[in-house]
């Protein structure tokens, strides 16, 4: 299994719109990839390291694949409409990490 993760960088003045991205965003998501998203995460970024300390992320998902070539086959058609949709919720630009899971939920 693989973990897609997309990362919003905490920017001081950033916009982001977490109840779009939840709501709207990765619904559309989900709904281009089907099956070949298992299931994905939202997370909120609240605190960082140290008491007080602002988040390193505002904002991300992780979206699990069977495999990378399931990911890609499923989100690239679709990537342009996907893509288009990232001023709606941010003015940010993500970051993107692949990660091969090694532990993870119960199959």
């Amino acid at each position: 299994m693989i973990k897609v993760s997309v990362m919003y960088p905490n920017k001081p003045g950033a916009r982001f719109d977490h109840e779009y991205y939840k709501d709207k965003h990765m619904a559309l998501v989900k709904a281009q990839m089907g099956a070949a998203c298992l299931f994905y995460t939202v997370d909120k970024g609240i605190g960082g390291g140290a008491p007080g300390e602002p988040a390193t992320y505002i904002g991300m998902c992780h979206i699990y694949c069977e495999s990378v070539e399931s990911f890609q086959a499923s989100f690239g058609p679709h990537a342009k409409q996907i893509l288009a949709d990232i001023p709606n919720y941010t003015d940010l630009s993500p970051v993107l990490q692949i990660s091969e899971v090694v532990v993870g939920p119960p199959r």
